[in-house]
């Protein structure tokens, strides 16, 4: 933006209309009792969100405390065998899936959209879907405890052990396919947060000006989109052994289990900087109001941000350097282990040099973040210590591994989540947790901490292997696991402490917020369910304190969009780079919908689990429709053309094509997409270059003739779909749609059939059911659009798609033209790759 715009003057300095403020807050009310599950609104969301993650963070906490007190004493009987593979299985499962994602998730849906001046995110129901689908699959994962068909594999689930052959029951499949869906729940929340983040800022908060939570968050939300899609090619990968003896991890027929560890931490190690990376936006969001100071080199943090979401991707074989790997892979993942230390040294100097320059008061946020800095610290330390491979290979697989993510997780994500709950806390109801019980908080819980993990350093060194349930008196580890049991049970102290510090303060009489901590960022202009009372104007990096009489013009609403518009909820979209004002984004209601559809995906999962078939379709469809039907209700014709949001600007309500949030959701979704089908042809390469003849003994490809009348089929039903495009409004749109899902159909019934006359049997090798993975995820893809083309067309029949409702055409537009590409790219893959390894 220019000095001009900038320097502006405000948006209005006159009285507000009367009844303004007050249909603003009915459009924006949040139900209550029962009525409550429909809210959609951050607030409510992101406080469900919250709540439910610090639940399962309690509970994978006592299944450590259990764990911790078997290992208390050696030759103990308190857990069988069996039963500590489950309990450790699922205490790195919950911890992992359950709660350390969805709480940096759970707690960017509450703050980010006030933080960027913003009423809401961008798609708020889909905010709510993720949150339910997360909460009702996650219980219902979680009660598999009780039932004794809790998965026992570890939480990275390494086959061959996690095969047929050697897990026959239920509980490896309750792992793949529930933590699955929760994968699906993140991806959801991502996709919401990107758009959000580029899209809905307040309107001269540019790049350069963005929080750095907010960078943070985007930095994780693009991780997310590329590293989760690994994690769920592989689960569904697994589920087909284990489910229809395909067999890609069975070395016998063609597999290799080592695929399964490309896949997995292709996820896992990036994982680690997606949890991180949230907490190093908080911190880089609270050292400056404690030290009452700007954060120094905010740029360079910035980019700080970026190198460590950049180097993450090339660390997933760091936990592969004893699988057999060769010296220039090793020597590669040891020189980007290393190098991802110093973007994560940068942000470490900058919050050092922001406590210097200020003058730091002694809160509980300050005692969280300077024991969160120590423990971080040592846990990096140690991380560059296993980026060197002989030592590596010395200590891999020992308690050593244990301490130091301890260390790293531990300090580095839920030291800064208590700090973030001692900072934010006052949002809700206006009232700050206790000062006296903070101290005790904080230090049962550092120095419970230190006891725990430190002294498996030792254990460690000294050859006490992971996962083990008992050892031998004599082996000479007795105190050192009686040290980590009385530490572990010191920090759950502390952490009951805080709880029940936190529900005495959520009970207090709510009282108005203020800004306590005289923090510099509009978070701290309000804490109501629609947000502002007017979207602010942002000239600084740190705006309330360089426009020192911003709150109160927000709060007179001489600043954007003071009212609603449509009788509607509506936040302003702004463009990416810059934040000019481009158009007023209509917002979905409270609705039933969400958790329907949620109920309905988590219902399918568990119970395709169980093997109750029928009741798993009839919750599948049930998450179709309510899906359909919030899809249906979202995309409507808005009531006028143009609305006004202050006295001198005039928006066009809604965008179409690329200025559309919906379009840039859709895109998004489809990267997703890409990648996990680039996981399957992965998977396709990893098991085809391990043959010594390429296509194996008895197997062939599909003739050429039937991919070219397949691919022909599938370029037609694009071209058809181009015309529809084209013939918006016109009655031949329904048909052409239909022509268009005809010939996407065939094309797939020729490669089925093109692949059956080639014999190809996905049981009789990994090499076939390689395949046929992507014959089938292509098939996956023409079920879609067998949903999506005759919705389309109902649409069309009802009149519901016109120049300013035309979101559904667009983004179906956009999967069906994606669904071409990928039946192409299949294709080609599957034959020219036995060419080039002849």
């Amino acid at each position: 933006m220019t000095d001009a715009e900038v320097h502006a003057p405000l948006p209005s300095s006159l009285p507000r209309p009367e009844g303004e403020f007050e249909r603003l807050v009915e459009t924006w009310r949040t139900p209550t009792g029962w009525r409550f599950m429909t809210s959609v609104n951050n607030t409510s969301i992101g406080l469900l969100y919250i709540g439910t993650a610090l639940l399962f963070f309690v509970l994978a906490g006592i299944l450590g405390l259990l764990m911790r007190a078997q290992l208390a004493v050696p030759d103990n009987t308190l857990l069988s065998p069996g039963t500590y593979n489950q309990i450790f299985t699922m205490h790195g499962t919950v911890m992992m899936f359950l709660f350390a994602i969805p709480v940096v998730e759970a707690i960017a849906v509450y703050l980010l959209p006030n933080m960027l001046g913003a009423r809401d995110l961008p798609f708020p129901r889909l905010s709510a879907y993720a949150y339910w689908a997360y909460a009702f699959g996650g219980l219902a994962f979680f009660c598999t405890l009780f039932f004794g068909l809790a998965p026992d594999g570890g939480w990275f689930m390494y086959p061959p052990l996690t095969g047929e052959k050697y897990s026959p029951g239920l509980n490896a499949d309750f792992w793949l396919l529930g933590i699955g869906f929760i994968e699906i729940s993140a991806i959801a929340g991502a996709i919401e947060l990107i758009v959000g983040i580029l899209f809905t800022r307040a309107p001269g908060m540019t790049l350069r000006r963005m929080p750095i939570y907010a960078w943070a968050m985007l930095v994780v939300g693009v991780m997310i989109v590329f590293a989760f899609p690994a994690v769920i090619a592989g689960t569904a990968l697994l589920e087909l052994e284990r489910a229809f003896d395909w067999p890609f991890f069975i070395q016998e027929r063609g597999g290799d289990p080592i695929l399964w560890q490309h896949l997995f931490w292709f996820f896992g190690h990036p994982e680690v900087y997606i949890i991180f990376l949230p907490a190093a936006g908080m911190v880089s969001m609270m050292i400056p109001t404690i030290a009452g100071t700007p954060l120094v080199g905010q740029r360079a943090v910035v980019v700080a941000l970026v190198g460590v979401g950049f180097f993450s991707f090339g660390l997933w074989a760091h936990h592969m350097f004893t699988a057999g790997l060769g010296v220039l892979e090793m020597s590669f993942i040891s020189a980007a282990s290393m190098a991802v230390a110093i973007p994560t040294g940068i942000q470490v100097f900058a919050w050092i040099a922001t406590l210097w320059n200020g003058r730091v008061k002694m809160s509980p946020p300050t005692m969280f973040l300077l024991g969160f800095m120590f423990i971080f610290v040592l846990g990096g330390l140690t991380g560059v210590m296993v980026a060197v491979i002989p030592f590596d290979w010395q200590v891999h697989d020992t308690y050593f591994i244990v301490a130091h993510l301890h260390y790293v997780l531990i300090g580095g994500m839920v030291f800064p989540v208590f700090a973030a709950m001692y900072y934010w806390t006052p949002l809700i109801n206006g009232n700050r947790l206790s000062e006296t019980l903070s101290r005790w908080v904080f230090w049962l819980m550092f120095g419970g901490f230190n006891l725990a993990f430190f002294p498996m350093h030792i254990t460690g060194l000294q050859g006490m292997p992971r996962r083990v349930y008992t050892y031998d008196a004599n082996l000479g580890w007795n105190l050192l696991n009686m040290l980590s049991t009385i530490g572990a049970f010191i920090f759950a102290s502390g952490v009951v402490l805080f709880f029940v510090d936190l529900v005495r303060t959520l009970r207090r009489p709510e009282k108005e917020v203020g800004n306590p901590w005289n923090a510099p960022t509009l978070e701290w202009l309000t804490s109501e369910s629609y947000g502002n009372r007017s979207i602010p104007r942002v000239t600084s990096v740190n705006p309330l304190w360089e426009q020192p009489t911003l709150s109160e013009e927000v709060d007179r609403g001489q600043h954007y969009l003071p009212n609603t518009a449509t009788g509607l909820r509506e936040t302003i979209a702004t463009s990416p780079v810059n934040a000019e004002p481009r158009y007023l984004m209509i917002l979905p209601g409270d609705s039933w919908l969400p958790v329907i559809a949620a109920l309905g995906t988590a219902g399918f999962f568990l119970l395709l689990t169980v093997k109750m078939i029928l009741l798993a379709w009839i919750f599948g469809f049930m998450a179709v429709a309510g899906t359909l039907g919030w899809l249906w209700q979202s995309d409507r014709k808005p009531s006028i053309d143009e609305a006004r949001v202050s006295d001198d600007l005039v928006l066009p309500v809604n965008a179409r094509g690329t200025a559309s949030q919906s379009w840039w959701g859709t895109m998004i979704m489809l990267i997703v997409d890409a990648s996990i089908f680039a996981s399957f042809g992965f998977t396709y390469i990893h098991v085809s270059m391990r043959l010594q003849v390429c296509p194996p003994p008895g197997a062939a490809l599909p003739a050429l003739p039937w991919q070219f009348a397949s691919g022909g089929l599938l370029l037609a039903s694009s071209a058809l779909m181009l015309l529809a495009v084209r013939g918006l409004g016109k009655r031949r749109l329904p048909w052409l749609v239909l022509a268009a899902l005809g010939c996407a159909a065939a094309s797939f019934m020729l490669d089925l059939r093109g692949h059956q006359f080639a014999g190809l049997e996905p049981t009789a090798s990994a090499w076939g059911a390689a395949i046929a993975t992507l014959l089938g995820y292509q098939g996956l893809h023409i079920v879609l659009l067998a949903i999506a083309g005759p919705y389309l067309c109902l649409r069309a029949w009802r009149g519901h798609l016109g120049e300013r409702s035309r979101a559904t055409l667009d983004n179906v537009a956009l999967i069906w033209h994606y669904t071409t590409l990928q039946g192409i790219a299949g294709m080609v893959l599957v034959h020219i790759l036995p060419l080039l390894m002849e």
